[in-house]
């Protein structure tokens, strides 16, 4: 028996998925009797027979099931959970190797056709962000979901090997890391003083003694874990309170940060991030048939090509990729709607022109401006620009951005001051520089920008099951 086969290779008492039935058959035509749940996503009811797809969400393809007159219950629906029972064999039909022959069923959730708002038929973007609650049952946000769980194991498959600790960090916290402003502040729901005790006259009592935010970044504190596990690296919910209404911000994503010890060059950080990504996009293909289905054949050439091991990702400073930019905004009868200039940050437009048009694949774009980038970057010898990148990959723009850590104190103390930030909030980030300092630095990468580049989604808010962003919080 197949169930009883999975109980003695596996410690788990849960009942296989179809994903893992059609995965463990053989190309026999031995018959496999088995019990499954799912849902349904499609009846198709004949004379002597109805062909009913069921699938458990653990694979794009799902399993068809044949239920003869005699078996078939009047409420078989699309959306209706079902438990079914019977005989797995070799499939007659085209399209799938293997099929159910139904011996028994049982109906455990009964969905009315009629009401249902997930059909068959495609429905429109806006319609499923009105239904984010139900939207993860169509295929594509489905196979999307299924994306992000083989990225994430990929990824810590890979961190694993090159010997990073994966680490927790705080969602809480004092001080903006980006010292941009777009924070969240959090405060209680209740009164911070008790009913006994009399309020503060002069001003409202902090729960934490002071001024809390939902956390946009997790990089100091892995940079205070860092030293002392030497690499470290976090996949943890970032918030930014960013009014911008583009497909590729949200007010709540996820995002993956990696910190490393003794590194010297930003190019290793660079090659880090490189090596990462091509493993992904590698490892990472299964929902690719589903997710580009009627996708840009020419985005996923590309993608495709950013994958070759052999072929590295190209490499260009700051200074040379403004060049570019203003050679072709000269020489172009459109230009840009932002004149490049160097000192002024790199827009949308910009990266996508030098990662489409130029490069024609991802490009590492390094040593921005010292006045474009945060205080904690490091400084490079000529004393206008750090050393740090941006990673510009097609129809995204930016995907990362790391760098080197200043990791001498005078330096950051000069930084932190001429940023304008208050000293006494980043003493403990200080500190850090006083007691066994090392050079050391890391990125960040924006997963559901990763997800958007991987998948052809062309908008972040399709990238996450729950999306956020401003004037929307459905659930």
């Amino acid at each position: 028996m197949l169930l009883r086969r999975f109980a003695s290779t596996s410690s788990s008492t849960l009942p296989p998925t179809i994903r893992q039935l059609l995965s463990s058959l053989q190309p026999t035509s031995q018959v496999t009797k088995v019990q499954l749940s799912g849902w349904i996503k499609s009846v198709r009811r004949q004379k002597n027979v109805t062909f009913v797809v069921i699938n458990d969400g653990s694979c794009a393809s799902g399993l068809q099931a044949v239920f003869k007159p005699d078996a078939t219950p009047h409420n078989l629906t699309s959306g209706a959970s079902i438990r079914i029972c019977g005989n797995l064999v070799q499939s007659l039909g085209r399209g799938q190797s293997h099929e159910l022959h139904v011996e028994a069923v049982d109906i455990l959730g009964e969905c009315n056709p009629e009401a249902y708002p997930i059909q068959k038929q495609a429905l429109p973007v806006e319609f499923l962000r009105d239904h984010a609650h139900l939207r993860a049952r169509t295929d594509i946000n489905a196979a999307m979901l299924r994306l992000r769980d083989s990225v994430l194991r990929t990824l810590h498959s890979y961190y694993e090997a090159q010997g990073f600790h994966y680490v927790h960090t705080p969602i809480l916290t004092s001080n903006d890391c980006e010292g941009g402003g777009e924070t969240f502040r959090v405060s209680p729901t209740s009164p911070a003083h008790s009913s006994r005790q009399s309020p503060d006259p002069s001003a409202q009592a902090e729960f934490f003694s002071q001024p809390a935010y939902l956390s946009v970044s997790s990089q100091l504190h892995l940079e205070a874990l860092a030293a002392s596990l030497s690499r470290v690296y976090t996949l943890s919910p970032c918030f930014r309170a960013e009014r911008s209404q583009t497909n590729r911000h949200l007010a709540e994503f996820w995002m993956l940060e990696a910190e490393w010890a003794f590194i010297n060059h930003v190019r290793d950080v660079c090659y880090v991030v490189e090596e990462s990504l091509k493993t992904v996009l590698l490892q990472c293909r299964s929902e690719n048939a589903l997710l580009w289905k009627d996708g840009d054949e020419a985005k996923l050439q590309s993608l495709e090509d950013a994958s070759h091991p052999e072929m590295p990702w190209t490499r260009m400073t700051y200074t040379d990729a403004v060049k570019e930019l203003q050679k072709y905004h000269a020489s172009s009868r459109v230009g840009f709607e932002f004149q490049p200039a160097w000192g002024r940050a790199l827009q949308s437009e910009h990266e996508r022109w030098l990662s489409e048009r130029l490069v024609g694949g991802p490009v590492f774009v390094t040593d921005y401006p010292t006045s474009l980038k945060p205080f904690y970057m490091r400084a490079n010898d000529d004393g206008q620009t750090v050393a740090c990148f941006d990673l510009l990959v097609p129809f995204i723009g930016e995907l990362v951005g790391g760098s080197l850590r200043e990791e001498r104190t005078s330096h950051l103390v000069e930084a932190i001051q001429r940023h304008g930030l208050k000293e006494e909030e980043y003493g403990w980030y200080v500190d850090l520089r006083k007691y066994g300092s090392t050079p050391h630095g890391g990125y960040g990468l924006g997963f559901e920008r990763l997800i958007s580049w991987m998948s052809g989604l062309e908008n972040v808010r399709e990238c996450i099951a729950m999306p956020r962003w401003a004037k929307r919080m459905l659930l």
